[in-house]
């Protein structure tokens, strides 16, 4: 624990910091806490002792800090509300556009390795035909933006800058392969063609792409993307909710790797179970 001396040089050092980050002098500032520039000048002088908490909050307040950073109680210099909305976002989510934003998000992550759990199959990885059926209701005629949007971010994936690993509940594609549920209505040849899409995908990214499929009796996941240590994605449908609290990011990216350590089917056997599928079709 740090003793006063120690805490009360931090304070100094820190207050003024923040104040010749905002360009505040000692006159403005202590005319803003109502205070002598006297008291000021003696709060930043060496061997100053610590104020009581009520001038410290006032700084705090007047210097857009928090008074734990002043303090050296904490690391983050911005106020709690700010901090919070600077580490928690709501962004809007297209129906199927990979729009600018999460381009953006996976332009950041480059290098990084990407987590992801798709609302469905992974967009990047549908065939032309898989787009057109699932999105023509909401997209119309901008289904080809759709698709084209799709395609650069596989060949951002192609281009080995970020390692995909993505986990997908076992029911999702046996429901697939089925024609069942959510993918009712989906022609045979539609399903047999993503249905190769994916094996040939699988087989010819590997490493670079891993595909993981997991029990959902035994483990559950909302639709989410991990972008590196930085940034977690959870998609609500009409919005995503961000996340760069670092805490959070690995709290999220904790829960992927336990739907991989739980999935049945690694992604060594992927491409197998794939097959099997496929062949199930006949």
């Amino acid at each position: 624990m740090m003793d006063k001396r120690k805490r009360a040089v931090l304070f100094r050092d820190r207050l003024a910091q923040a104040m010749a980050k905002t360009g505040q002098s000692q006159s403005a500032l202590a005319r803003r806490l109502g205070v002598d520039r006297s008291t000021l000048s003696a709060l930043l002088a060496p061997g100053t002792r610590l104020p009581n908490a009520q001038l410290v909050a006032e700084a705090a307040g007047a210097l857009g800090v928090s008074s734990d950073w002043l303090l050296g109680l904490g690391d983050i210099e911005a106020p709690a509300s700010t901090a919070l909305a600077q580490a928690v976002s709501m962004t809007d989510a297209p129906r199927a556009l990979f729009d600018e934003v999460i381009f953006g998000w996976h332009s950041e992550a480059a290098g990084y390795k990407i987590r992801h759990v798709p609302a469905t199959l992974p967009d990047m990885l549908k065939t032309r035909a898989v787009v057109e059926w699932e999105y023509r209701d909401a997209l119309g005629g901008a289904a080809e933006a759709a698709i084209a949007a799709f395609e650069a971010q596989l060949l951002h994936l192609r281009g080995a800058r970020s390692d995909y690993e993505i986990a997908l509940p076992l029911h999702e594609l046996a429901s697939f392969a089925a024609g069942t549920g959510y993918w009712q209505g989906l022609d045979l040849a539609a399903r047999e063609g993503q249905l190769a899409r994916l094996i040939a995908l699988s087989d010819e990214l590997y490493p670079g792409l891993r595909l993981y499929f997991y029990d959902a009796h035994k483990v559950f996941s909302a639709p989410i993307t991990v972008f590196g240590p930085h940034l977690a994605v959870i998609y609500l449908g009409r919005s995503y909710v961000s996340f760069r609290d670092p805490v959070r990011v690995a709290a999220l990216s904790a829960h992927f790797d336990w739907l991989v350590r739980e999935a049945p089917c690694g992604a060594r056997d992927a491409g197998a179970h794939l097959r099997a599928l496929r062949a199930g079709l006949a």
